[in-house]
């Protein structure tokens, strides 16, 4: 019985201590309130529960408006973005979106069949990550050198997001040679188009 339950204990421990993805999307769990640092919890569709540390520069968004962790909700379906911390077992989650589910399909009619259009068709879904250092920068794309070695070119939107330390900023703040985290999609001609750019320093909770 001692054994069994020491094979149990180490398990446990072994599926706490796996790293979450720098992009997550799973269900929130927990969070700490009142404070505004602390740590949450998030469930991944695998049913593995990961922890992440937050404070005020972590950037929170539901349904386009800014809000703070306190206000998330457990049993909200999360997408976190974040880093590595330095002497710590968990990620400082840089960024959180609240993904709200798709409103029901409405009913086509013969008038509105011709405009009908898939919603893959114009909504972006935002399911690629791309990371490394930025290459080449005009005003309508950026080339991105990434881990793997290669050259990806990317678009960027009218609409594309820039974070600075978990702070939007101008786009003109992203420069050369900066390391930047890009959430990313296909546009209708099958090219990466960014919908968020994000760099800056790791920083240490308080």
């Amino acid at each position: 019985m001692r054994a069994l339950w020491l094979s149990v204990l180490v398990s446990v421990i072994g599926t706490a201590q796996t790293p979450p993805p720098a992009l997550l999307r799973g269900v929130l769990l927990e969070r700490d309130t009142p404070n505004t640092s602390g740590e949450f919890s998030v469930r991944a569709p695998d049913n593995q529960v990961f922890r992440y540390q937050f404070d005020p520069k972590t950037y929170v968004e539901r349904e386009n408006q800014m809000i703070d962790v306190r206000r998330l909700q457990p049993g909200e379906k999360l997408e976190v973005v974040s880093d590595t911390v330095p002497g710590s077992v968990l990620r400082y989650a840089r960024t959180i979106h609240v993904l709200q589910d798709p409103p029901p399909p409405r009913a086509i009619t013969a008038g509105r069949l011709r405009a009908y259009r898939t919603p893959t068709e114009h909504m972006p879904t935002g399911t690629l990550t791309y990371s490394g250092v930025v290459f080449r920068l005009t005003g309508e794309r950026l080339v991105l050198h990434t881990r793997e070695g290669g050259d990806q070119a990317i678009l960027l939107r009218k609409d594309t997001r820039f974070l600075e330390n978990g702070e939007i900023v101008e786009a003109a703040n992203l420069k050369p040679n900066m390391r930047v985290f890009v959430r990313a999609g296909k546009d209708l001609y099958d090219q990466v188009e960014a919908y968020q750019v994000i760099w800056g320093k790791i920083l240490d909770p308080q």
